[in-house]
């Protein structure tokens, strides 16, 4: 039998552009579904070629929603609160404050809420039973709630120091806040524009609060780059998979959650 002659290699840098050109060809004559499976198949996980990028119907400078996709779904980040508070239900119990509504209290309190307050910045919303600014908190009674529901709130105080000083404050012994702070998002283009302040990273919010509340906090971040990216255009948490949505890296936090609690 002839030998068998070596195999010829193109170097990868040559190679690139013949694939592709295959690639491109293929788009042309196969059905798309199939064209989309081989794509898929040959790109693997690596990255993307430049000038290979399919956007399709994200090639746009607006967002699919500017109402952070409540339009179109549950907005990826309340999947993100709600998994988080989920998590942590059996801390929502007693006396219970959140901020500008009880549906969260209601929802993962049930039975073992005994007294729901409401807390809100002005007297102009009915559910409030507190009328107060964290940052300047002395309508809030101290040590007298076993926990305080704060999701996406903390951004909107300017003097965040003197807010989680409020929390601790108002925590009753062997109290806990629950918290959840934006860390990849648009900003509100109403109500709240002029006072979103801040976004927060992992790191930023564990030293804020470890601070007042000294080590018994934990923080983790929810997304991924992918689903930072659903966020940013508007599209809601329906339109991903739930193995999109339960993919977590740090370095793209949608929202970040913290568990910060008091000893006796």
């Amino acid at each position: 039998m002839a030998a068998r002659p070596d195999a010829f290699a193109l170097p990868a840098h040559a190679a690139r552009p013949i694939v592709s050109a295959l690639g491109r060809l293929a788009s042309l004559m196969l059905p798309g579904p199939m064209e989309e499976w081989l794509r898929r198949r040959r790109l693997g996980g690596a990255a993307v070629p430049p000038g290979d990028v399919r956007f399709g119907d994200l090639r746009r400078l607006t967002p699919m929603s500017s109402a952070f996709g409540f339009d179109r779904g549950q907005p990826v980040d309340r999947h993100y609160i709600e998994t988080f508070l989920g998590r942590n239900a059996s801390d929502i119990r007693g006396r219970v404050l959140e901020v500008g509504d009880a549906t969260y209290t209601r929802r993962f309190g049930g039975k073992l809420v005994t007294r729901s307050d409401v807390l809100h910045v002005n007297d102009g919303n009915p559910q409030a039973t507190i009328v107060a600014d964290l940052a300047h908190g002395d309508a809030i009674p101290s040590a007298a709630f076993d926990c305080v529901i704060l999701t996406q709130t903390l951004h909107l105080v300017y003097d965040v120091h003197a807010a989680v000083a409020t929390l601790r404050r108002i925590l009753a012994p062997r109290g806990t806040c629950l918290i959840t702070v934006p860390g990849i998002s648009q900003i509100d283009s109403g109500t709240w524009r002029d006072s979103w302040y801040w976004a927060f990273t992992p790191a930023s919010l564990r030293r804020v609060l470890t601070e007042t509340f000294g080590s018994s906090v934990d923080v983790q971040a929810f997304g991924n780059v992918l689903t930072a990216s659903a966020f940013l255009y508007g599209l809601s948490a329906s339109e991903l998979t739930p193995e999109e949505l339960s993919m977590a890296d740090a370095s793209y936090p949608v929202i970040v959650a913290a568990r910060a609690s008091v000893g006796e």
